[in-house]
């Protein structure tokens, strides 16, 4: 059996695009929303069965690796996350690297030697990588107007990933992929496919105004906070909201605190983009907590730790401007 096993993101939907139109294969797709990482669990590898893990943490998944490995699977992983130790075994091809300025569609775009660059500007875009996917569209001679399309393109289909469930987003992320798999270029989708990009782009821009009316409920010099309700367009917009902060403020960290219908926090935290580091290790040192160095994020904070995460927080990116 043959695995393709991705985040539900931007950056793994767009990954896993460039190996399926460099190398087609019929498998069997296994995706979700965009926090739910442990995506390994959904499935039982055995002796000679092939996985493609795209754009999640393999320290979260390690378990699950090694398990499969010993059972006689064959892995190919690519990702930017945490990725604790690696395992030594002839059967893992591991692609990691967690630089703050690359992405999985980036480490793909490299591993392919620049097959299919604009599937990988397009997810740098999404992962709110401006400058890496304009330093490789420098190298293809794209025009500002082709690349602010790359970009809103990027961005909507990293919005979509976002929500507590799939009922949540305007398209579950293996529909979305299968819709974008057949086109070598983004730009062709764009044309071809105009119903879906207006749905991922009025929802964008409907759920961004609700969040703009938003204001920071604790906001310092270096960081701020903002706390969204426990509604459909807040569970969607929390990541394209942190970028966007990000992008207005460079030297500010952000956390979004959306409430869930568990009665504690989602948390999505933005390290300044002048300095994007430790979001990983701020938000890993909670329980449910993990992500990248620029951007990471917490499943379920409960309301008791939200002061404990202010301060943390405060801590990590106080002085850093």
């Amino acid at each position: 059996m043959d695995y393709d096993i991705f985040n539900g993101d931007a950056d793994g939907i767009c990954a896993l695009i460039q190996l399926r139109l460099a190398h087609p294969k019929d498998t069997v797709l296994v995706t979700g929303i965009k926090r739910d990482t442990q995506l390994l669990k959904k499935i039982d590898a055995q002796v000679g069965d092939h996985l493609t893990v795209l754009d999640i943490s393999l320290q979260k998944n390690s378990e699950q690796v090694i398990q499969f490995l010993n059972n006689g699977a064959h892995i190919f992983y690519a990702d930017h996350h945490q990725a604790g130790e690696i395992p030594k075994h002839p059967n893992l091809n591991a692609l990691i690297n967690t630089d703050s300025n690359t992405c999985t569609s980036l480490i793909i775009n490299q591993h392919l030697q620049t097959r299919y660059p604009l599937w990988a500007i397009t997810a740098a875009y999404g992962d709110n990588l401006q400058h890496s996917a304009e330093q490789l569209a420098k190298t293809l001679n794209i025009s500002p107007e082709v690349l602010k399309e790359l970009q809103k393109l990027g961005t909507y289909i990293n919005y979509n990933g976002y929500g507590s469930c799939i009922e949540d987003l305007h398209f579950s992320p293996d529909k979305l992929y299968q819709e974008l798999v057949s086109y070598t270029s983004p730009l062709d989708f764009i044309v071809d496919k105009p119903l879906i990009f207006k749905q991922l782009e009025t929802g964008y821009l409907e759920d961004m105004k609700n969040a703009a009316q938003t204001q920071p409920s604790y906001k310092t010099g270096s960081v701020a906070v903002y706390k969204l309700p426990n509604e459909g367009w807040a569970k969607r917009v929390s990541g394209a909201f942190g970028n966007d902060l990000a992008n207005q403020y460079p030297n500010r960290a952000h956390a979004i605190l959306t409430d869930t219908s568990k009665g504690d926090y989602q948390v999505s935290v933005r390290a300044p983009l002048n300095n994007k580091t430790k979001a990983d290790q701020l938000c890993a040192s909670f329980p449910t907590g993990g992500g990248r160095k620029s951007a990471a994020g917490i499943n379920h904070l409960p309301p008791v730790d939200v002061a404990r995460f202010i301060e943390k927080f405060n801590e990590t990116y106080s002085n850093m401007s």
